[in-house]
């Protein structure tokens, strides 16, 4: 009987029956191996290296027992075993009982346990002869009827390693002699006993890329950091009185090298040569990285993870990643991750029906199943759900030292009726469509994030109207750091793509954000949405000829800059992308041999470097006193001008926009002081592939009242353009 399970790999409790079996009434022990086509099995003592002994075989299949005097607790041992073929020595793992546990006793009671005991952890075990190395292996499954740990050390045979299940659900072995690099998966059965698909670690650091999809057993432990300097100033700074230009990308796509093969991706460690550069030079403050969790599609984008604890490796190893994001801290650049708390796909080794059961999902399909993306909903009304996906989280932040997450399709998990018809969902307690168990998750995460990691903060992709997301949880609000404002993108983006002559009866759309501008620390994204899926690249949304489309986007991109907000804009649109995004492809590096996307990309340059250098672009971003209008009704010719104000100086940015084709020779504009105002910028500039219209740098006020201001200056406004003039 013991031995048909042990061959169908269906035991739930080999520490019952295998191993040493200490018989505390006499001094009899016994020994009992299991050794699927041994034909002899000698015991080997660690403190002396001698025989004590040869198992019998007991069963045909393979398995063994003798029994010893005088062993204790204390005894370890090895096999030297002989098969058909040849003699091997193996260290029985079903000795080391108490490592195994040691597991869970700690998972629980703070998240990050869930990485730090959970998966595989390589350890050292204590034998009379001295340490040998050893990988424990934890694994969830509730449900299961039994678990094997299989790979490229026992031949991928479920036999060999099966796994003891522990009270609250976990599956636990050590087995020694398991290292770095070892490949590994989980063959489980359902609670009737049936064979599941070869399941991934759902907390493997590690993954082999398709077809295999196995976890990586990975050492955290050896990269060495120097970035400490960075982490230090960062736990320092107030980031809403700093400023944020934002360079998103997905990293497959961002500059792939060419070769006969195709295109192929940049490694993490080219990426740390070539893109820091770029973001250096281009003045960026921060990177977001699209998911780079480990996901099985490519078309995905990264959005359909089934490994939320490693780095994909198709760019390289966690630590090549770690050497990505220490390149970067000590540039002087932040890096944003994407994280994907809200839904995983079906793939047959991740996550879905983890045990033949609903251990990571919803089980009712009207609130497990999304339809948007055909993928699987966490359930995050259970613990372990929740201890998961916030370990999932931190480990980000701890092993990785990324410096903020930005969280994707948060309304999604806000809503029970998120893109559902009535009679497609289940209202809550109150019935209501909110989800107070996304809402829980979501504030204990932002103060797991903010609590623990100084340096570290957060950003929510969240399109509705829901209260206080960027709002501290002790004020009743979710506890993210920074929203993106989804609004200002709708409607700046619509107003823009109007034919000029249109747009004042549109003028509304580009002021109304000003309405709502600080219900929430707002970041302005100009993101990987708005540019792929027939949407067309940022430059192609914009009306008129080239030289007019061109000109629309930098006048754009100046309002953009000068609105009130962190900044954030996809690879492409700072270079002005013809062709929509397409994440098989690239960016278009070759349309910079054209003084028209040269131009484009200068006026990014300076876009940043102003935004960068002067308070009064960023000091009061989320504050109504660092903002006014001096005229946002002149919808006939739709221009509009507005003051930004720092808070540590006197200093004035006055912003014009025009959004006609028509210039305006000595066109005034009221100011509040006297003295001389500087041009800081025109988005008009030659450099920048402009008209040069306005030829003057300096202004001075004037004591005719106008536009509500006591004083007022004169410009030569250009054509399809936006200008900065600054009083200091």
């Amino acid at each position: 009987m013991l031995a048909n399970e042990l061959n169908q790999a269906k035991l739930h409790n080999p520490f019952d029956f295998l191993g040493l079996q200490i018989n505390q009434d006499s001094k009899h022990s016994l020994i009992r191996a299991w050794i699927p086509h041994a034909i002899k099995v000698e015991v080997i003592d660690f403190k002396t290296n001698q025989s004590v002994g040869e198992l019998t075989q007991i069963d045909a299949l393979g398995l063994f027992e003798a029994n010893f005097d005088d062993l204790d607790d204390n005894f370890t041992y090895y096999f030297k075993v002989s098969n058909a073929e040849h003699t091997y020595e193996v260290t029985d793992p079903y000795q080391f009982q108490e490592q195994a546990f040691h597991a869970v006793h700690y998972v629980g009671t703070k998240p990050e346990n869930i990485y730090q005991q959970l998966g595989a952890q390589l350890i050292e075990l204590d034998t009379a002869q001295g340490k040998i190395s050893a990988t424990r292996f934890a694994v969830f499954a509730p449900n299961a009827s039994s678990v094997s740990v299989i790979g490229d050390f026992n031949h991928w045979d479920g036999r060999y390693h099966i796994m003891q299940k522990t009270q609250c659900g976990h599956w636990v072995l050590v087995i020694p002699n398991v290292n770095a690099g070892t490949r590994y998966k989980y063959e489980i059965k359902d609670p009737t006993g049936n064979s599941l698909p070869h399941k991934s670690d759902p907390v493997g650091f590690y993954a082999d890329q398709y077809p295999s999809h196995a976890s990586i057993v990975f050492d955290h432990s050896q990269y060495q950091w120097n970035d400490s300097e960075w982490l230090e100033s960062q736990a320092k700074v107030n980031r809403y009185k700093s400023p944020m230009a934002i360079y998103e990308l997905h990293a497959g796509s961002w500059k792939p090298h060419y070769n006969e093969k195709g295109p192929q991706a940049l490694s993490y460690h080219q990426l740390a040569d070539e893109l820091i550069a770029y973001v250096k030079d281009m003045g960026y403050t921060h990177i977001e990285l699209m998911p780079i969790s480990e996901h099985p599609y490519d078309g995905s984008w990264g959005y359909q993870p089934v490994g939320l604890f490693a780095p994909t490796s198709r760019f390289g190893s966690p630590d090549d990643f770690k050497y990505f994001v220490d390149q970067c801290h000590q540039n002087g650049v932040g890096v944003i991750l994407d994280w994907v708390p809200a839904h995983f796909p079906e793939d047959g080794h991740g996550l879905a029906r983890f045990d033949g059961t609903y251990v990571y999902e919803y089980e009712d399909p009207k609130r497990g199943w999304h339809p948007d993306w055909n993928s699987c909903i966490y359930d995050f009304g259970k613990d372990s759900v929740r201890q998961f996906l916030v370990a999932s989280a931190l480990i980000w932040l701890d092993k990785f030292h990324i410096d903020a997450l930005r969280v994707d399709a948060v309304a999604s998990m806000l809503y029970w009726d998120y893109s559902r018809d009535e009679g497609e969902w289940v209202p809550n307690i109150d019935g209501g469509n909110e989800n107070y168990e996304a809402v829980s998750l979501l504030r204990w995460f932002n103060k797991e994030v903010y609590g623990k990691y100084p340096h570290a903060f957060t950003i929510a992709e969240e399109s509705t109207a829901f209260p206080k997301v960027s709002r501290p949880v002790f004020e009743g609000g979710l506890g993210f750091g920074f929203k993106w404002n989804m609004g200002w993108m709708h409607d700046s983006l619509h107003f823009i793509s109007k034919d000029p002559a249109y747009r004042k009866y549109h003028h509304n759309e580009i002021t109304f954000s000003m309405v709502y501008a600080y219900n929430e620390n707002f970041v302005l994204p100009i993101s990987h949405d708005e540019v792929v899926h027939g949407k067309g690249s940022l430059l192609r949304k914009m009306p008129g000829d080239e030289w007019q489309a061109a000109a629309n986007q930098r006048a754009y991109a100046g309002f953009m800059y000068a609105h009130p907000g962190k900044k954030l804009n996809f690879m492409g649109n700072d270079i002005g992308q013809s062709a929509e995004w397409n994440h098989a492809g690239s960016v278009d590096w070759y349309l910079l041999e054209y003084e028209k996307h040269k131009g484009i990309q200068n006026l990014y340059r300076k876009l940043n470097q102003l935004y960068t250098e002067y308070p009064a672009l960023y000091e009061k971003d989320h504050e109504a006193g660092g903002f006014e209008w001096v005229e946002h009704q002149d919808s006939g010719q739709s221009i509009l001008s507005f003051i930004r104000k720092a808070e540590s100086s006197e200093q004035k940015v006055y912003v014009v926009s025009n959004f006609t084709p028509v210039p305006h020779e000595g066109y005034r504009i009221g100011v509040k002081d006297k003295g001389t105002y500087k041009l800081l910028l025109s988005t008009d500039e030659q450099i920048y592939w402009g008209s040069d219209f306005l030829s003057n740098t300096h202004f001075e006020a004037q004591d005719i009242a106008w536009q509500g201001q006591e004083k007022s200056i004169m410009i030569d406004l250009p054509p399809l353009a936006t200008v900065y003039i600054v009083y200091e």
